[in-house]
C-alpha cells in the first residue's frame, strides 16, 4: 500500500479565511510519485473520469486503496468537525487541462467535502495553480495558491463562498478528486453523469472538450 503523510494531515491546522480549508505539501511522498506516475491512467483528454471507468497500474491502485481507508476519512471528519460516517464517497481523475478550465466556482451543493491531490512534477507553468479565492469575481484576490504538483493535498468544506479557480493552462495536469456527498442517490447520479461524459470524450474528443467546459469547472 502507498504511504501517505497522515501525521502531517492530523497536525495541520484548519484555516477559516475565506472558508474552511487546509493544505498539506507532499502528502503523497516524493519518492512514490514516479512510480504512481508510471501507473497513472492514460488520460490525454481534459475532463473528469470516474475511476470505475479507467484502467491503471498496481501502484496507482494502491494509492486509491489507501485513500479509501477509514482513517483518512475520519481524520478529515475530525478536522472539519463533520460526521462523514455513512456518507458516500466519489472519486474522479483528471489527466489534462485545456485553456477553458479553471473557471471560478464553489462546487455543487450536494458535495460536503472536496479533496484534491496533485500528482505532477514540480510545476513550472504560470497557469494551473489552484487559488483559494475571496470572491466569485476576482481570480487575483486569493488567500492562497496551491501548486498542482508533488503530492500536494487540498481539502475544503463546500460552502456558498468556497470560491476557487486557476489561471489558464493547457497540457498534462494530473489530479485525483474525492468528494463526500449528501446521499447515495447523488453519488449514483454523479457516477452516471461522468460515465456518459467519459464515453462521449472517447468517441469524440471535441465533444468531450465541450462537455468538460460546460458541466464542471476543473480544479
Amino acid at each position: 500500500m502507498i504511504r501517505v503523510d497522515m501525521d502531517r494531515l492530523r497536525e495541520t491546522p484548519l484555516k477559516t479565511d475565506p472558508y474552511d480549508y487546509l493544505t498539506v505539501e507532499n502528502f503523497v511522498p516524493l519518492d512514490a510519485l514516479d512510480a504512481i506516475a508510471e501507473d497513472f491512467p492514460d488520460l490525454e483528454l481534459p475532463g473528469s473520469f470516474p475511476v470505475e471507468e479507467l484502467t491503471y497500474g498496481q501502484r496507482f491502485d494502491a494509492l486509491l486503496a489507501r485513500l479509501a481507508q477509514d482513517d483518512f476519512r475520519d481524520a478529515i471528519a475530525e478536522k472539519f468537525d463533520i460526521d462523514l460516517t455513512g456518507r458516500p464517497m466519489t472519486c474522479t481523475v483528471r489527466g489534462a487541462a485545456q485553456r477553458k478550465d479553471g473557471q471560478i466556482h464553489t462546487d455543487s451543493t450536494t458535495k460536503l467535502i472536496t479533496v484534491l491531490i496533485y500528482l505532477n512534477p514540480p510545476w513550472q507553468a504560470e497557469g494551473g495553480r489552484l487559488r483559494v479565492l475571496r470572491s466569485g469575481t476576482d481570480l487575483n484576490d486569493f488567500a492562497e495558491e496551491i501548486e498542482p504538483s508533488s503530492g500536494n493535498l487540498l481539502i475544503f468544506r463546500r460552502a456558498d463562498n468556497s470560491w476557487h479557480g486557476h489561471e489558464p493552462f493547457e497540457g498534462i495536469r494530473r489530479s485525483i478528486q474525492i468528494n463526500w456527498v449528501t446521499s447515495q442517490a447523488v453519488a449514483d447520479k454523479e457516477k452516471a453523469r461522468h460515465r456518459v461524459s467519459a464515453k462521449l470524450k472517447r468517441m469524440n474528443p471535441f465533444a468531450g472538450r465541450r462537455n468538460s467546459s460546460t458541466r464542471q469547472a476543473p480544479q
